[in-house]
């Protein structure tokens, strides 16, 4: 998928920001400490990646009614909704000195509501190799969810990115892949998150569109 940054300034997408906390010490020691002896840009980022991924729970899969916002807040509470571990690895890769925003999909809320739609975070990260924005998504895997970023090592093959998403689309049922790549969140996103503060509440009112 072509995705089309909103800002043309590439500083947008290392910004710090009340949300995307980059700068805060937590966010900036474990950054460091992750990618510590790792020079390949691919290979930071799958690092970092993963460790989002695997070690920081998505709220519904552990049953855990808090909401979380800012990327300091979800690593200090150690989950959050696919949003919100979407601002943590944003804030990880940004402290690293990668450019890093945030996609949108709109898929169906889940099988037995067809017609019930919600919106999906993730990110896309700039890879100058490649001179293009890809993306990857941070929501955890699980039984029915595998989500993967490939990096190589300096001593690897030559980088290719292939995308393997948690949720590919299917726009014979109405979903949607938002080709926007935003240096911020959504106004619509952080509204939600930090208006409903337990996660039933949240998900009854996760907006469908953008």
């Amino acid at each position: 998928m072509y995705l089309v940054p909103a800002s043309a300034r590439i500083n947008d997408y290392l910004a710090s920001s009340s949300v995307i906390d980059c700068q805060h010490p937590s966010i900036y020691d474990l950054a460091k400490s992750l990618i510590a002896g790792i020079s390949s840009t691919p290979e930071q980022i799958q690092i970092v990646y993963q460790w989002v991924r695997d070690c920081i729970s998505h709220t519904c899969d552990i049953g855990d009614p808090r909401v979380t916002c800012t990327a300091s807040e979800v690593l200090h509470q150690g989950h959050g909704f696919c949003f919100a571990k979407a601002h943590l690895l944003a804030a990880l890769l940004r402290s690293c000195g990668i450019p890093t925003g945030f996609c949108y999909q709109r898929l169906v809320f889940d099988e037995a509501q067809p017609d019930r739609f919600t919106l999906h975070g993730l990110n896309a990260v700039y890879l100058q190799k490649l001179n293009r924005w890809v993306r990857l998504d941070a929501r955890g895997n699980k039984p029915s969810v595998q989500a993967e970023f490939y990096g190589v090592g300096p001593t690897g093959p030559p980088f290719h990115h292939r995308e393997q998403l948690a949720f590919p689309v299917r726009p014979h049922c109405g979903e949607v892949d938002y080709p926007t790549v935003y240096p911020q969140p959504h106004p619509k996103i952080i509204t939600a998150l930090q208006t409903y503060p337990t996660a039933p509440a949240l998900i009854a009112h996760l907006p469908a569109t953008l």
